[in-house]
Formats: C-alpha cells, sequence, structure tokens
C-alpha cells in the first residue's frame, strides 16, 4: 500500500540540473526536498567550468547580480598541436565585452553553493551528507527514495534523479544498464593560482575579461580526446579528457595524470602557466555517448536530467548549459502535472521528452550523432593531422630560399605519404558526416 507522499517532489543531487530543477518546482509552491550527498553542494566540484548565460537567465533572469562569477568570456582560441607547436585560430570580438555577456568561467564549488542558496530562498528543503540508496517502488511506480541517515525512507509524487552520470540509483531500479567505457571520458584538472596581473599580461585581457583555449592533438597520446585551459580572475583552470576506453587499450598505459602533465610541459601551454600554483585537482568522469547512447528519461513516477541522462553536447561542451536546461524542462513537466491532475505515470511525463527534443539540447545531439563515434574510430584525427598541418605550416612560413610552388609540392607529397588520396578523401567524407 503506498503511503501518503511527503513531497511533491524530490530532486536526487546539488549540482547545476538538480538546482534548476529544484529551484523552478520550489519557485512555484511545489513541496521539494533536494538531496545531496556532499557535505555542501559544489563540496565535490572544485573544477572550473564554462556557464553559458542564456541558460540561467531562463532560471533566474537577475543572476548577474550577485552570481560567483568568475570572467566573462571575449575570446575563444582552438589550436591542434603536435609534439612542439600548434595550429589554430582565434575569435576575438568587443561584441562579446559588451553586457549582456554571453559566457562566463566559473569555480563550480562557489557557484554550486550560490545556485542552492537560491533554491533554499525559493523554499525547497535541503539535506546534505546524505546518500540516496534506493528508489522506493510501488509496483511499477516511483513513489520515493530510501536513505542512510535518519531520514529513512521520504515519499513523493516525483523522484528527479540528478545524481551524475552513470546515476546508481537508476542502475539499481533498471532504467538503465551499466554505462559502457566507449561512452564516457576520464577528465582530469587542476586549479593554478597566480596574480591577476599576471593573467592578464599573458592573455592579453582586461580587468573582468576572459580567454578559453580548447585544444585536440598529441596532448592526447593518440586517444580521443581534447585538452583546455581557461582563465578565471586568480587561477587557470587546465585539463584534458579521453576517452575510458582508450585509456584502458592504451599501448604506452598512459594514466590521466600523467597526461595532464605532459600537456602542461608543451613549449605552447608551458609559458601560460609558468608560475602556478597548484592548489586544487580533481577526475571526474563525462559521458561522451552523444544522442545514441542517452537512455529512457522518464518513467512512472522519475525523470534523469544532467549528466545522469547522458546530456553532453559533444561538440561544443555545453556541459552546465545543458544540463540546467534539462533540469529546468522536468521541473516545468511536473509543474504541469501537477495543475493538471494527470498523476505521475509515464503519460504524464512524457512531455518531458516531447520537450527535450523541441529544445537546443537534443537538436544538437542529433546534429553530432555521428561524432563521437567517428572520432574515436579513426585516431589519425589525433596524431597524424596534428602533425601534418603543423608541418605544413612550419613548411610555408620558413624562409630558406625554396619557392613557395615547391613548398606546396613538397607539403602535399608529405599527406600523401601519411595518408593515401583514398584516406585523404575518406577522412575528409568522415569530418563532413560528423559536422554535417
Amino acid at each position: 500500500m503506498k503511503k501518503p507522499s511527503q513531497f511533491d517532489a524530490i530532486v536526487v543531487g546539488a549540482g547545476p540540473s538538480g538546482n534548476a530543477a529544484a529551484y523552478v518546482m520550489a519557485k512555484a509552491g511545489l513541496k521539494v526536498l533536494q538531496i545531496e550527498r556532499g557535505e555542501y553542494p559544489g563540496s565535490k566540484n572544485v573544477q572550473g567550468a564554462i556557464l553559458y548565460a542564456k541558460a540561467l537567465e531562463e532560471i533566474i533572469p537577475d543572476f548577474r547580480e550577485d552570481a560567483p562569477l568568475e570572467r566573462h568570456i571575449i575570446e575563444q582560441r582552438m589550436w591542434m598541436l603536435d609534439d612542439t607547436s600548434f595550429v589554430g585560430t582565434h575569435v576575438r570580438s568587443d561584441d562579446y565585452n559588451k553586457p549582456p555577456y554571453n559566457r562566463y568561467t566559473i569555480i563550480r564549488a562557489q557557484f554550486d553553493k550560490w545556485f542552492s542558496s537560491k533554491v533554499r530562498e525559493a523554499g525547497a528543503l535541503l539535506i546534505c551528507e546524505t546518500t540516496v540508496n534506493h528508489l522506493i517502488m510501488d509496483g511499477d511506480q516511483v513513489v520515493g527514495v530510501q536513505c542512510d541517515r535518519e531520514q529513512g525512507d521520504v515519499y513523493a509524487d516525483v523522484v528527479i534523479l540528478a545524481d551524475g552520470v552513470n546515476s546508481t540509483l537508476a542502475r539499481k531500479a533498471g532504467f538503465h544498464g551499466e554505462i559502457q567505457a566507449r561512452n564516457v571520458a576520464l577528465a582530469v584538472k587542476e586549479i593554478l593560482f597566480m596574480p591577476e596581473e599576471t593573467i592578464r599580461q599573458r592573455f592579453n585581457i582586461g580587468e573582468e575579461e576572459g580567454v578559453v583555449i580548447e585544444m585536440v592533438g598529441r596532448i592526447t597520446d593518440g586517444m580521443m580526446g581534447t585538452g583546455f585551459l581557461y582563465t578565471n580572475k586568480e587561477s587557470l583552470t587546465i585539463g584534458v579528457g579521453c576517452m575510458l576506453s582508450d585509456f584502458k587499450k592504451n599501448p604506452n598505459r598512459t594514466s590521466p595524470y600523467v597526461l595532464l602533465e605532459q600537456m602542461k610541459h608543451h613549449p605552447s601551454i608551458a609559458p601560460l602557466i609558468a608560475g602556478g600554483e597548484m592548489k586544487e585537482y580533481c577526475a571526474h568522469l563525462i559521458p561522451e555517448g552523444g544522442f545514441n547512447a542517452i537512455p529512457q528519461v522518464y518513467g512512472n513516477g522519475w525523470m534523469i536530467v544532467g549528466d545522469s541522462g547522458g546530456f553532453v553536447n559533444a561538440a561544443h561542451r555545453e556541459g552546465s548549459n545543458l544540463a540546467m536546461t534539462t533540469g529546468r524542462l522536468a521541473a516545468e513537466t511536473v509543474i504541469s502535472a501537477k495543475a493538471a491532475g494527470r498523476g505521475y505515470r509515464a503519460t504524464a511525463l512524457s512531455p518531458y521528452k516531447a520537450a527535450l527534443d523541441g529544445s537546443f539540447v537534443m537538436k544538437d545531439l542529433h546534429k553530432y550523432r555521428d561524432m563521437p563515434d567517428i572520432l574515436h574510430r579513426n585516431p589519425q584525427f589525433f596524431t597524424t593531422y596534428p602533425d601534418l598541418l603543423a608541418n605544413a605550416a612550419r613548411t610555408m612560413i620558413t624562409v630558406d630560399g625554396i619557392d613557395k610552388k615547391t613548398k606546396k609540392r613538397e607539403v602535399m607529397s608529405s599527406f600523401r605519404r601519411s595518408r593515401s588520396l583514398s584516406g585523404l578523401v575518406g577522412d575528409a567524407y568522415k569530418l563532413w558526416r560528423a559536422f554535417r
């Protein structure tokens, strides 16, 4: 027999997606309980991140007034690196230096704590240092959660799972299987502290301006992955991530931390971080399976949001942006279901999936649905091509008495020696498929 609900909704997790869901529901007057495993929201997240303003504006329009924002981003750099150099592009515009700003760097520990304070102000009840062990079922309906502390069993009309990648609760309940190593990346990050003036000089930026550098190539030791460098107020966030399955089969047995150390010593990166004092380090999993790896995200009395559902844009790394949007859409679905008095069976919660499909979340994931598989099966994009492009750039720029026509033939010959004509054409087609 189902016990009476103590809450309209329970949200498990206090990251961006969980906070978004809890805030929107509490703001609408629902009785919401949020349960966080950490000592406080953000306590498990020391890393820096990129915040896209649009997603948070949809939830808290005036967030810029007091949110702990580091720098607004005015420049995006994209680098392809060989062992000693890089070839890349920079996009910098003064339009990005005019409010309201589009993107910011943030420190997740500070941001999650701030967002959680807004959730509590909206009326939700937050309980920390509490692990949810199981979902409570009434037949095939989720009706609550079983906690490991004195809270015991807590009942609600609907439970929203925002407990991170490879959601333990969803697996235990049989909503999806164990996440596959080929669908998840392991990323390692450090925060390097240095004087604000040093950061401004090295990156040619003003007092509140920021730069983001995204990198591919030899820094991942032949594995599918990317590196990144963000400017904060008085620190830099640097990191690298590769597919977990690649770490397992990497012939060099390169550990994630060693990979990061090697990246920090790259001649193009080392001068930017020289003198930085490493005070924080973390490693975490990121869902990278894309569109084809997203599990069922709703059912009888439950929904999945954020990393728990694999919502990461394989092309743009818009993790927090996508996470907050999924949380908001799930919350709006619960609000509508309560107002309509339809109950919380899967049919009543199905508008969540429809809302996702109509949003940029699923549209972008669908657009780049082939990218993870294509890149994973073609390591030459992380080894051969960075080498070829860097060599081509050096050859054409170097003044050594050789005419440009001869240099062009030399460059084309190097490409054909490394990749046959059919290989070059095939790789071009693969890239077109990945980005079409």
